[in-house]
Parts: C-alpha cells; sequence; structure tokens
C-alpha cells in the first residue's frame, strides 16, 4: 500500500513541477512534497533507515535527477522564445524607433494641422448673413430649424401667388429645398468630421506607444476609420451631384418658361392682326 502511495504521489509531484510556472513556486511545491512524504506516504524503507533525514535524501535525489532536469529546459525553452520574439518577430529597437517617429511626426506636423482646421473664414458683414454664417459653421446638428429660418431671413422667402406665377414659385421652393438640404448635409459631415478627427487622433496617440503585436489591430481601426471617412466623402459628392442637377434643371425651367411666353407673345401678336 505504501508503495502504491508513493507511487501515485510522486506522479502528482511530477506533474505539479511541470506545470507551475516561476522558481518559487517550484520552491513551494518541493517544500509540501517533502512534508507530505515525511508525515504521510514514506516507504517503510525509509522508516527504518533514518525517518525523515533519509526521506528528504530522496526526495532531492528525485528532483536533482528527473524533475530539476525538465524544469530548466522548460525555463531554457521559455527563455530562447522570448529572445525570439524580442529580436526576430517583434524587434523591441525597430519597435522604439517606430514609436520616436511617430512622436516627431506629431509634434511636427499636429501644431500645423490644428492651425489650419482652426483658422477663421467667416466674411459677412451684414447681420443676417453673418446669423446663417455662424449656423453654418458651428458643426452642429440639432438647430435645422434656426437654419432654416436665417436661410430665409437672407434670401428671401417664396412670393405669394400674386406675385409670382406658379411655374416659378415651384422653381424658387425646389432650389431653397435642394440647398438647405445641402447645407445640412454639410453640417452632418462637418459634425463627423470632428469626430473622425478624434478617432484619427487616438489612433496616432496609440501608434505612438504601441506595444509588440498591436500594428495589426492598429492598422484594422485605422482602415475602419478610412472607410467611415470615404463614405463621409461620398454623401458629400452625392449632395454637391443633386445641386448640380438642380442648377440644369433650373436652366432648363427657365428655356422651357421662354418658350412658353415666345408661344403666348406669338398668339398675341396674331390676335392683334387679326383685328387690324
Amino acid at each position: 500500500m505504501h508503495y502504491f502511495l508513493y507511487t501515485v504521489f510522486f506522479s502528482v509531484f511530477a506533474w505539479l513541477m511541470l506545470t507551475v510556472h516561476g522558481r518559487r513556486r517550484v520552491l513551494a511545491v518541493t517544500l509540501a512534497g517533502v512534508i507530505v512524504v515525511t508525515l504521510v506516504v514514506t516507504p517503510p524503507q525509509a522508516q527504518a533507515q533514518g525517518g525523515i533525514i533519509h526521506a528528504i535524501q530522496a526526495v532531492l535525489k528525485v528532483l536533482n535527477t528527473l524533475i530539476l532536469p525538465v524544469v530548466n529546459s522548460i525555463h531554457g525553452t521559455r527563455s530562447a522564445n522570448s529572445t525570439f520574439y524580442q529580436t526576430t518577430v517583434w524587434p523591441v529597437q525597430s519597435i522604439s524607433q517606430a514609436n520616436a517617429q511617430v512622436l516627431q511626426m506629431m509634434g511636427q506636423y499636429g501644431n500645423l494641422m490644428s492651425r489650419i482646421l482652426g483658422i477663421n473664414l467667416r466674411s459677412a458683414t451684414l447681420p443676417a448673413p453673418q446669423s446663417m454664417e455662424t449656423l453654418l459653421r458651428d458643426h452642429q446638428v440639432n438647430n435645422f430649424a434656426g437654419l432654416t429660418q436665417s436661410f430665409n431671413s437672407t434670401y428671401r422667402t417664396i412670393p405669394t401667388p400674386t406675385d409670382a406665377s406658379q411655374a416659378d414659385r415651384d422653381m424658387a421652393d425646389f432650389d431653397d429645398a435642394l440647398t438647405l438640404d445641402s447645407l445640412k448635409t454639410l453640417k452632418a459631415s462637418d459634425s463627423a468630421t470632428d469626430l473622425e478627427l478624434q478617432a484619427a487622433n487616438s489612433i496616432e496617440s496609440a501608434a505612438s506607444q504601441a506595444a509588440a503585436g498591436s500594428t495589426p489591430f492598429l492598422t484594422a481601426t485605422a482602415t475602419t476609420s478610412s472607410i467611415r471617412s470615404q463614405a463621409l466623402t461620398q454623401k458629400m459628392l452625392a449632395a454637391e451631384l443633386r445641386q448640380e442637377a438642380a442648377r440644369i434643371a433650373h436652366q432648363n425651367g427657365l428655356r422651357k418658361r421662354g418658350a412658353i411666353f415666345t408661344t403666348q407673345l406669338r398668339g398675341t401678336i396674331m390676335n392683334l392682326s387679326k383685328h387690324n
């Protein structure tokens, strides 16, 4: 029975020695093994030949001849893997150089770009245009009603039916509608651009402190941000195309109106010639 327990103990002990990490844990497992061998599963031969001293010697012999070489081999393999990653897979020196270069670029171009984005471009001088220009440049999307009111104050409202023909009123209304649509899209784009700039700053800051192996994650984040930025650009291009289409339609509308006036004038002249 003692031999069986002795065998089971050393099997468990060997497994623990192979799975623990760190020299302190190895020492703790060793001491626990010595105590267990001494108090619980000490073989009959060890009891007969000196008890605790012989048991400790037997355990140390097993550790020095079987367990310790395996543990040293494991630690050697881990050290070799760590060295390989630090010198070949993720070179520490190259990563440090890249981080330093990112910090240099941030210091060189960051302030200049901030100044460009912060340039005051407001140019209106009269009250109504100044109010509208302020609303256009505030990067907010919760004041579209104020933008519409300011637009009407600047460009005036649609004429009444007694002051303009229905065709002119329709064209003016649609032109105003598309203009406001584009201006609202512009404000929404400005707001989204602010978020994109914040994301770009975060990515830039993370790149300056990138740890080994984090490059794929930073690349994926930057790619996602780039796709969002391209989507915003496409949205603005679509608004510009709509505005251009409305301009062409307005010009054609004027031509159609001219043809109608010509027809009416010809009919009027023909009527006058008949009376004469």
